[in-house]
């Protein structure tokens, strides 16, 4: 089974202090995807600069030619189907059909109260998700003169127009992140890639092994979710984004930490690994010539 192998850029430095250079330099380096995330902060990031993900992915569209490029991932904590159509359908226009939405329920972080708001329960968080995927697929397939409306319980809309539509057709691909039952589902129905993080109950004390375990179980979810309504589980690419394992960022100390790494989430079935580009004094931490040496060597050595 083929593996492909993409990076996650962070918004944190100015498009002119290294910014720009990190995009190109992913499309240099040969990785399939380059993503970034979409939070308005993240975590240790929070006092410091952090930039949107659409502008720099717009950006990032201007200053590359061939890599992919999308978020990982964008949720609705803070976002608008009918809004966040338009942007995407803007974004993919101008980066000539290179686009991927990941896209997720979001969780409990900065994002879920900015805006004024008490957090969402689990449960509201998968309610609003369940309604949030359908709609946005339907206003980025949509491209009507009629346009596109509806009203339910979190979101509305009333004749949105999304002329001309994606590039790519029928709409640029879902990479839907899921580990529980709806989200699998929303998976199998509307994505064309399934992501995951892993078990996070094991980050701190598990073990690499059980986090395999973990996976095999998630990704065993997946495939019956996609027989449940008729699809062929392998019509999906399976995403592992790493640094949220027990391994945390031993994979990335060197060229064989690495291939080994990789080759066994490949046995699991995950056909692409997304790796972060490193950051001094953060936990994506590494050395910077052997994620470079990782993302010109690795999948030659996997075969």
């Amino acid at each position: 089974m083929s593996l492909r192998l993409s990076t996650v850029i962070l918004p944190y430095r100015r498009w002119h202090e290294g910014g720009r250079s990190a995009w190109q330099r992913a499309e240099e380096l040969g990785f399939h995807t380059a993503y970034t995330y979409d939070h308005l902060s993240w975590r240790s990031f929070r006092d410091g600069p952090w930039f949107g993900a659409v502008p720099t992915l717009t950006a990032a569209a201007g200053v590359t030619e061939r890599i992919r490029l999308g978020t990982l991932v964008t949720s609705p904590n803070f976002r608008h189907p009918v809004t966040l159509a338009k942007e995407l359908i803007s974004l993919d226009d101008i980066s000539g059909g290179r686009i991927t939405l990941g896209i997720g329920a979001g969780g409990n972080g900065f994002d879920a109260t900015v805006l004024g708001q008490e957090p969402w329960t689990p449960k509201e968080r998968a309610d609003r998700f369940a309604e949030f995927v359908p709609l946005l697929d339907r206003l980025l397939t949509d491209d009507g003169a009629d346009g596109v409306s509806h009203t339910g319980d979190f979101y509305s809309a009333h004749e949105a127009r999304t002329v001309p539509g994606c590039v790519q057709r029928p709409r640029l691909p879902f990479a839907v992140a899921a580990t529980g039952p709806r989200g699998m589902r929303l998976a199998a129905r509307h994505g064309q890639a399934w992501v995951t993080t892993g078990d996070p109950k094991l980050y701190e004390t598990g073990t690499a092994e059980q986090s395999r375990q973990a996976l095999r179980h998630q990704a065993e979810k997946l495939v019956k979710a996609c027989a449940d309504i008729g699809r062929d589980a392998d019509a999906l690419d399976k995403v592992l984004l790493t640094g949220f394992t027990p391994d945390r960022g031993r994979p990335l100390q060197s060229l064989d930490a690495f291939v080994d790494f990789a080759g066994r989430h490949r046995e699991l079935g995950f056909t692409e690994i997304v790796i972060h580009w490193p950051i001094p004094d953060s936990d994506f931490a590494a050395d910077e010539s052997v994620f470079e040496l990782i993302a010109m060597e690795a999948i030659a050595q996997l075969g």
